[in-house]
């Protein structure tokens, strides 16, 4: 790896992990995104999802009382049942149109909660099976199923902190089912985990700040930030997409 793309490298896996440690989300979306424009997807994804592990790991530490475990296991379980069906999709479907409709669909609903929509009460175990089912099958089909579960919890009256922390838990779940999914397909190599530690200070540091910013941090304005967060991200995916069907 040149000089220079490595320091480009490392100065994108910082910025995304300073993301992360503050919002418990957005790293692995804007690192591939950044970081596509230097270096092949298979030279970037199974080294994002090890990093992506990492921070989970370290950040699930201090926010696992947090965590809002009934709503957790119903997610992942509708999960595990989304993302076969999500892989069979992809074969199935060109991924560029899904992509452009997820993206206009993630915006709308981003608006709406910005302008105050929230449920008076957690969503019931048909919803978050639901919700799980969901994130998935976009998971499984365009490897982007975090927005669902973003929109779930702020969605919700389970409150930032709880929200913050259930992601983080159930990002480290699906991180883990991803590695699994490119362990089996033999993407998992000495090469991928030697890029993970040249990475692994840049993402150490940057997650350690996010995670500081946080402590303390208003809920509203913090509500407010990752919903604008989740626009700019839908804004990225929907428009690499528009760019591959021109």
């Amino acid at each position: 790896m040149q000089l220079a793309t490595l320091a480009f490298a490392i100065v994108v896996i910082f910025a995304a992990a300073v993301v992360r440690g503050y919002a418990g989300f957005g790293f692995s979306l804007l690192a591939i995104t950044a970081l596509s424009l230097m270096l092949e997807p298979r030279a970037i994804i199974p080294t994002i999802f090890v990093l992506e592990v990492c921070a989970s790991v370290h950040l699930l530490a201090s926010a696992w009382r947090d965590v809002h475990w009934r709503s957790l296991g119903w997610l992942a379980a509708g999960c595990l049942i989304g993302t076969p069906l999500g892989v069979y999709a992809l074969a199935q479907v060109p991924p560029a149109p899904l992509t452009v409709a997820l993206a206009a669909v993630v915006l709308i609903l981003a608006l709406l909660l910005a302008r105050g929509f929230v449920l008076r009460t957690m969503p019931g175990r048909l919803v978050t099976l639901g919700t799980g089912v969901t994130s998935g099958l976009l998971n499984g089909s365009l490897g982007i199923g975090g927005p669902p579960v973003v929109i779930f919890f702020f969605g919700s009256p389970a409150g930032v902190a709880t929200g913050r922390a259930s992601m983080i838990a159930y990002f480290l779940f699906t991180d883990l089912l991803g590695l699994a999914w490119q362990w089996r397909d033999g993407l998992l190599g000495r090469q991928v985990f030697a890029r993970a530690l040249l990475y692994a200070p840049a993402l150490v540091a940057g997650v350690w700040l996010g995670n500081r910013a946080f402590t303390g941090v208003d809920p509203q304005r913090f509500r407010g930030w990752v919903l604008r967060l989740l626009m700019v991200l839908a804004a990225l995916t929907g428009g690499r997409a528009l760019l591959a069907l021109v």
